[in-house]
């Protein structure tokens, strides 16, 4: 197991336990910018525009209540653009104050050499000692700098299989906590002339990780890498994704095949599907359309009785090395990263908080899917796979130089073992790239 394995691993398992208890600059982001008198307007770039507006725009308010002199310039950018926003910015110009910045593009922009490090700026803050260790230690990890922060680290995710309760019991099915329980569901609910299907799956922006979960969550394989060769095309792992796959079209909608996440939790969410896997993070979504008829579970249990699933982000907000006024720009990332803001912020989204005294409040507890969530990850039912987040090319790979292919393969046009072997020949090349690199 790599560094960054046990890191994130622990990351992911230590918040677990606890939750149970702006102007754009316009350069390129490799200026020093200056610390500027800390009020005017600074730009803000969400990295999850749309789902998560309203409590950013709470906790906007909420800052420039207690901040008069401090105005707040909102961007929302979709999730699926955001690497290639932050790229186009790197290069051309125009990059926030402050942007949301998760684990799995991290590397890519410090690489190019964008953020500002925060790990001073967090010592002598309000933030010192408040923020969940094996977090901050994943950040470090992820940014691939040794020792030095990238970004403040705000939650935790994890992946969990939404289905319909009221669906369910109408058709005498148990709950779908095996995979072989999974597969009875999908087929018996689906009733494809009445627009009824017993599951929906990725097939848009952001396929590739879910699929990598499926295939892991079936195979057993629990260590992402053997050496410095990648099991992403292990056999086992090409036979439960060709089973996976092979759902579509048949207990599947058609549409499944464009659908990102989005649109595919907004076409759950319509009542007519079984089941979604997705994770905590769509969960207000579902209680919003569906209350009291549904529940979430983390991945189905494997054949060997144990639940394997891949590691999540960690997500975070980073400070942009071009900003102008850093002083304004760390004020709001201090307050976002704040017990009462990031607590509002991960209830909005069923994520667990960064925060350690945010991680301790009730609603965790309360709210069943996020604690099943954090008992899963430490109960010793569950195998965590590491995902390379480090690689700089980590996210180029799983998103969307190989989302194209997934759609191939969900249309039959190639493979599952030539689909992960075009995916591990990249991975094992990026490896060897970022350890060449990192000799020192």
């Amino acid at each position: 197991m790599t560094k960054f394995s046990k890191s994130l691993g622990s990351a992911v398992a230590l918040t677990a336990v606890l939750a149970l208890t702006a102007t754009a600059c316009g350069d390129d982001g490799s200026g020093s910018g200056d610390e500027g008198k800390g009020k005017g307007t600074i730009t803000f770039w969400d990295n999850n525009g749309g789902p998560r507006t309203a409590v950013w725009t709470e906790i906007i308010k909420d800052f420039e209540k207690k901040n008069p002199d401090i105005k707040v310039k909102y961007v929302p950018i979709p999730i699926a653009d955001v690497q290639s926003k932050y790229d186009t910015a790197i290069s051309g110009g125009g990059l926030p104050d402050v942007g949301g910045v998760g684990t799995a593009y991290l590397a890519n922009i410090v690489a190019q050499n964008a953020l500002e490090p925060v790990g001073d700026r967090i010592a002598k803050s309000a933030l010192n000692g408040k923020l969940v260790e094996a977090t901050v230690a994943s950040v470090k990890v992820a940014g691939g700098k040794g020792d030095e922060m990238y970004s403040v680290p705000t939650s935790v995710n994890n992946g969990t299989l939404w289905y319909r309760t009221d669906l369910f019991t109408a058709a005498g099915l148990e709950a779908p906590s095996t995979w072989a329980k999974f597969y009875t569901a999908a087929e018996k609910l689906t009733d494809a002339k009445n627009n009824k299907f017993g599951f929906t799956i990725r097939g848009g922006a952001g396929s590739v990780a879910p699929a990598l979960d499926a295939a892991y969550g079936q195979s057993g394989i629990t260590d992402f890498w053997n050496g410095d060769k990648t099991t992403v095309n292990d056999p086992k792992n090409a036979a439960a994704l060709g089973k996976y796959v092979g759902l579509f079209k048949k207990t599947t909608p058609s549409a499944d095949l464009n659908n990102d996440f989005t649109k595919m939790v907004a076409q759950w969410d319509t009542g007519t599907i079984g089941m979604l896997s997705h994770n905590l993070g769509s969960y207000q979504d579902h209680e919003k359309a569906l209350k009291g008829k549904f529940a979430g579970i983390p991945n189905p249990i494997g054949d060997g009785g144990t639940r394997v699933q891949v590691s999540n982000p960690v997500d975070g907000l980073g400070l942009f090395k071009a900003s102008k006024n850093k002083a304004a720009a760390w004020k709001f990332i201090e307050f976002a990263a704040s017990h009462a803001e990031n607590s509002k912020w991960n209830e909005s989204a069923g994520a667990i908080p960064a925060n350690t005294e945010a991680a301790k409040d009730s609603w965790i507890t309360e709210a069943e899917p996020t604690k099943l969530a954090a008992a899963a990850l430490t109960d010793g039912s569950t195998k965590v796979v590491q995902l390379p987040y480090y690689l700089p090319d980590w996210n180029s790979i799983s998103k969307a130089d190989n989302e194209p292919e997934f759609q191939k393969l969900l249309l039959g046009k190639v493979t599952a073992q030539a689909f992960l072997d075009k995916i591990a020949k990249e991975l094992n090349a990026a490896q060897a790239e970022w350890k060449q690199q990192n000799k020192s």
